[in-house]
């Protein structure tokens, strides 16, 4: 029986994340992820370096006792990198159970997005980087590229970060 309550709840949360995205802002563009990926917010923060690691892999935070791999998404989508100011923000999520810290310009809002205002990406270019992108949503006069945090790391790349968060 608690064990049916606890699922309840549990669909409970998933409906009420439905349709809602993260939006943050990377350059001049606006991206957004699916909010249930989230699991904090926080300011930038001291890093530690890692050797042997590809350029957009900063390094590891400590967050309550736990170590967090952070990438610079402005660095992994290949755009000029910047200093890092009172803006700047890591969005820890959950990607495939292991807790990564994504380092982005700022974090905008979170907005819902019902699912016909939801687009595939336009199918112009199938290089690297636009397996990044899930999907587009229409939010008034603007767009927001929706990102798969699934495919933000290549497997290889996902499997020395979670041994690095183990």
């Amino acid at each position: 029986m608690a064990d049916e309550k606890q699922e309840m709840e549990y669909q409970e949360d998933e409906d009420t994340q439905n349709g809602k995205f993260l939006t943050f802002r990377i350059g001049n563009e606006e991206y957004a992820i699916e909010i249930r990926y989230v699991m904090e917010i926080m300011g930038i923060q001291r890093i530690t370096d890692l050797p042997d690691m590809p350029d957009y892999v900063k390094g590891v935070i400590n967050l309550r006792g736990k170590v967090i791999p952070v990438i610079d998404i402005r660095v992994r989508f290949r755009m000029e990198g910047r200093e890092y100011d009172e803006r700047t923000c890591i969005i820890v999520v959950d990607v495939n159970q292991t807790r990564i810290g994504f380092i982005v310009d700022s974090v905008k809002d979170v907005l819902d997005i019902a699912p016909d205002q939801i687009a595939p990406p336009p199918s112009v270019h199938k290089g690297a980087e636009s397996r990044f992108i899930q999907s587009l949503g229409k939010v008034g006069e603007d767009v927001k590229i929706i990102l798969n945090i699934n495919k933000l790391l290549f497997e290889e790349e996902l499997e020395v970060l979670e041994s690095i968060a183990e």
